[in-house]
């Protein structure tokens, strides 16, 4: 299918319910009621305190995908920018487990994350630095369009010295909107500025004694019990995070943020801040939360979720820019268990790409991930698959894989077909970190047993030439007659009872230690006939239950 012109993708945008057209139309009417001379400016935040998470990728994946329905929408007419913002200024509330000699950093409590000590060494002059500079990698790695910004480049170069002070001017109507949000005893202190004491370096979480809107400061007694006036400009001061949020959108007229559940009840005090100091608060896009295996949300301090580097090592960044795309308003287990799956899907959605028409195209998740050009799908074997012949090879290397994929695919080689090569690599890396410690064969009874070596002479009477479909009829034909494995809801070819799926989850357990799979023809297909009726002897001989 040929490439329409960009005018020819606008109607089926304007009519995609993909939720990145959603939200890019409500980019779009902000627009008339907001005309701007600049770029539209896209932003995604980021906490320092640690290094780039999953949720980091989730939000510049997410974000970039809305920046492009953005451009499709208005034909790539109006200018965009995409800001990731690093709050590096923020104090240093509590000290990281995961970095070298971690009481080296217990001195640096309270001071901006750029002001303490890199405790990685190398170039980098702060903690904060390292960081960012991580979080760059991270990004680039992906191939993401983006700019860099620090709050404290912001902070101490002037860029929010303008709104700093118009912060000062309506102190007291930013006070109105956060004081019912607090507690009596949280009330009594607060203040949305926060001094950067001259005497230690720390955030200074204190009550001012007076802020000066016309001379632009703020007065408040200092750690070592001495009053001091600072200025709100030039980095002394920074803003308390609430305020921070609404004052940033303020002073770089940001059109788009989005955030997680966990922000939702705090966006209209951002909003209404963001209004006081001038700005119009961007458009919102709330995402759910992640929850672990347990339904538990996930917790950077309890380690209950999977990292990003972790789902690289068994799956590619596609499939988890596919996970991250869809329902993300609906809270999502994200474990190990999920990568196979997504894995397929993405292949899966890149198999109908291109036979559908534009307006189906602009609802696929591969026009999302791939930013409106998708590659050609050229996958033969479904990474399901792969990770059963890798189980039931006990592969450690991928080049026993390769071996099954052209019995079951002539032609196909790792030069052909670099994707599936890489493929490939995964698969034996899951099979052997998350499948095979957890592989659980169990003895046949007595009708798994007749049903085996029933299963095994009809392997044996098929031609040498038989295909797929060949040999799934004999799977079938084997537990039509066998009751335990009648589905009386279905009907067979012959008229009588269909094949439950509790035939299939026996062959697995009992072959493969594992409770389900592909199917079951197409992995005999693969794994080959002669091989399958090995493995079927040495179930029935008790050899694959004593192994585990």
């Amino acid at each position: 299918m040929t490439v329409p012109d960009a005018s020819a993708l606008v109607e089926p945008a304007l009519a995609s319910t993909a939720w990145p057209f959603e939200e890019a139309r409500k980019i779009v009417e902000r627009l008339k009621r907001k005309p701007k001379d600049g770029p539209v400016l896209f932003e995604t935040g980021y906490g320092p305190s640690g290094l780039p998470h999953i949720g980091t990728f989730g939000e510049v994946a997410r974000t970039t995908m809305v920046r492009h329905a953005f451009r499709t929408l208005t034909e790539d007419r109006i200018p965009t920018r995409l800001l990731c913002f690093s709050d590096d200024m923020d104090g240093m509330r509590k000290v990281p487990e995961n970095v070298p000699d971690p009481a080296a950093l217990t001195p640096y409590l309270q001071m901006p994350l750029t002001s303490v000590p890199n405790p990685f060494g190398g170039d980098y002059p702060s903690f904060g630095h390292h960081n960012n500079a991580m979080l760059r990698r991270f990004l680039d790695t992906f191939g993401f369009d983006y700019e860099f910004a620090s709050a404290t480049d912001y902070y101490t170069s002037g860029k929010l010295d303008a709104v700093l002070l118009r912060a000062a001017e309506r102190y007291d109507a930013i006070m109105e909107v956060m004081l019912p949000t607090l507690g009596e005893e949280r009330r009594a202190t607060y203040s949305p500025f926060l001094p950067i004491s001259p005497v230690s370096g720390r955030v200074l979480y204190v009550p001012l004694k007076e802020v000066n809107a016309k001379d632009g400061t703020i007065t408040f007694m200092d750690e070592d019990g001495v009053d001091k006036t600072l200025p709100v400009t030039g980095g002394k001061v920074k803003l308390q995070w609430k305020p921070d949020f609404g004052a940033r959108w303020a002073a770089l007229d940001a059109d788009f943020e989005m955030f997680g559940k966990d922000h939702q009840t705090n966006a209209p005090i951002y909003d209404r801040i963001c209004e006081i100091l001038g700005g119009v608060a961007p458009e919102h896009f709330v995402y759910e939360l992640f929850l672990d295996e347990n339904g538990q949300k996930i917790s950077k301090s309890k380690g209950n979720g999977l990292t990003i580097d972790e789902w690289l090592t068994y799956a590619s960044p596609e499939s988890l820019a596919l996970y991250m795309f869809q329902s993300p308003r609906s809270a999502k287990k994200l474990h190990f268990d999920v990568i196979p799956k997504a894995v397929d899907e993405y292949y899966n959605f890149l198999s109908r790409y291109e036979a559908q028409d534009w307006k189906t195209r602009l609802g696929n998740p591969v026009w999302h991930i791939h930013s409106g050009e998708p590659p050609a799908n050229d996958m033969p074997v479904s990474f399901g698959l792969l990770l059963k012949l890798a189980s039931a090879a006990n592969a450690e290397d991928k080049a026993v894989l390769w071996r099954m994929i052209r019995r079951y695919a002539p032609g196909v080689t790792a030069e052909t077909h670099p994707d599936l090569d890489r493929l490939a690599g995964y698969a034996v890396r899951y099979f052997i970190d998350r499948v095979k410690p957890r592989r659980a064969f169990r003895l046949a009874d007595e009708v798994e047993a007749d049903a085996l070596a029933k299963l095994d002479a009809g392997l044996a009477a098929l031609p040498a030439d038989a295909d797929t479909a060949a040999i799934q009829d004999v799977v079938l034909d084997v537990a039509r007659p066998i009751e335990r494995y009648q589905d009386k809801k279905r009907k067979g070819p012959d008229g009588g009872p269909g094949v439950s799926f509790a035939w299939f989850s026996a062959l697995y357990e009992l072959l493969l230690g594992e409770k389900e799979g592909p199917r079951f023809g197409t992995f005999v297909a693969a794994y080959g006939v002669d091989e399958t009726r090995a493995l079927i002897r040495r179930a029935l001989a008790g050899e694959l239950a004593q192994a585990a």
